[in-house]
């Protein structure tokens, strides 16, 4: 099969949708597919500006990697008032996405049998409307549910013209279902691991001694984006439950373990650490990491959390990485109990559940697993096992089997 990968996504980035992408490329690729991305070239950090997205990404160079050269107006949003940045991000998006839609499409006209798969609804509807044929060979992956009325419609239209479309999570096949789309045109996917990272050599104290961090402490972490959609992912409160946890008598001396971004928001919580009168020294930032780093840090942790709020978003409609390289870590999993979250975590097996925005809940849970080493130990062989059924390669041939099946049809 030739698979084309359209994203128009900035690539590499420090977000998490183009990581998912490549990590997709490099699985579909891995089960036979002659597969070629497509993305927009886009202004970086000059940290993170290369051409050669598998070296940075740390993936197999087993798929072709086309750039196309677009006018990025983003920059320039940095430079104007706020509410003025606002506006020309939209003009931005607007030239960024017609001139990608154009040539992205004239690619595709050299490949008139290969498969289309996308997660971009829009590059997805200029096809359908334009090219009817190769919409009935493109795949869409969908991430959220339209809010409006209109958007919903636009959906609906879109979904009925594609080959079919991929979810992932139950709920937000459920929602798709509700559009009067037929079931045998949805298929749930939920996201993945790229089990060959997780293979790394060294515990939880070679790791520290490695970062500096200190061996005795116990450490609850977490690793990604510290916002996403301009919504908070919860630190705050996991912030919270650590302050609470320091006032325990414990010859483990808790820390508060970041990586990621950005760094203002670091900063804001260290302010509320100080004013709790704890030093400094209990938030350990590790700052933006390359991804090859990233097991090493999880698996310095004792806690890797995702204390996500309940939002639609969070609650329905997020796959989030982070949990299946949490369970991948080798330390153990502490989560808020949302729908989407409990399509994979077991509470008490594979990880702990505890409700959204309770303090209170997440720092017992803590204490809960400082105090016992055996549920902590317990729980994380149990993720590390579960996981294994979430690779980026067995979801690639789950998908492949569905587009299969929808072709052959």
């Amino acid at each position: 099969m030739k698979l084309i990968v359209l994203a128009n996504a900035r690539i590499p980035s420090e977000k998490a949708h183009p990581y998912q992408i490549v990590q997709m490329c490099e699985a579909f690729a891995s089960t036979g597919a002659e597969v070629r991305l497509i993305y927009p070239y886009r202004k970086n950090a000059p940290d993170i500006e290369t051409a050669d997205i598998w070296s940075h990404y740390g993936v197999a160079q087993n798929f072709e990697a086309v750039r196309l050269n677009c006018t990025d107006l983003y920059p320039l949003a940095q430079r104007l008032p706020r509410r003025l940045g606002l506006l020309w991000e939209k003009l931005a998006a607007l030239v960024l996405q017609s001139i990608y839609q154009v040539r992205a499409m004239r690619q595709l006209a050299r490949e008139p049998e290969a498969v289309i798969y996308s997660r971009n609804a829009v590059t997805l509807f200029w096809i359908a409307l334009l090219r009817p044929r190769w919409a009935r060979r493109a795949f869409y992956e969908g991430h959220k549910f339209p809010a409006s009325t209109a958007a919903r419609r636009l959906r609906c239209w879109l979904i009925e013209r594609v080959g079919g479309v991929i979810v992932v999570t139950g709920h937000l096949r459920d929602r798709t279902l509700e559009l009067g789309i037929a079931p045998e045109r949805i298929a749930v996917a939920h996201d993945g691991i790229r089990a060959e990272r997780f293979a790394i050599e060294g515990d939880q104290d070679a790791w520290r001694e490695k970062f500096g961090w200190p061996r005795e402490a116990f450490i609850a972490g977490y690793v990604g984006r510290f916002h996403t959609l301009g919504m908070d992912k919860g630190l705050t409160d996991l912030a919270e439950a650590v302050i609470a946890l320091a006032g325990d008598k414990s010859d483990r001396p808790v820390r508060l373990g970041l990586v990621g971004g950005p760094d203002s928001y670091v900063g804001q919580v260290r302010q509320r650490i100080e004013a709790a009168g704890l030093p400094q020294s209990t938030v350990l930032y590790a700052g933006q990491v390359p991804p090859a780093d990233v097991p090493g840090y999880l698996r310095a942790f004792d806690v890797c959390a995702m204390p996500f709020p309940w939002t639609e978003h969070f609650a329905y409609y997020a796959s989030p990485m982070k949990l299946f390289e949490y369970m991948a870590s080798g330390s153990a999993l502490l989560a808020t109990d949302l729908p989407s979250t409990a399509e994979i975590v077991r509470d008490g097996e594979n990880g702990l559940l505890v409700p959204p925005s309770d303090i209170e809940a997440l720092a017992d849970a803590l204490r809960r697993l400082r105090d016992d080493p055996a549920l902590a130990a317990r729980i994380a062989a149990q993720a590390a096992e579960d996981v294994k059924h979430y690779t980026w390669e067995a979801r690639a041939k789950q998908i492949f089997a569905f587009i299969d099946s929808h072709l052959a049809g």
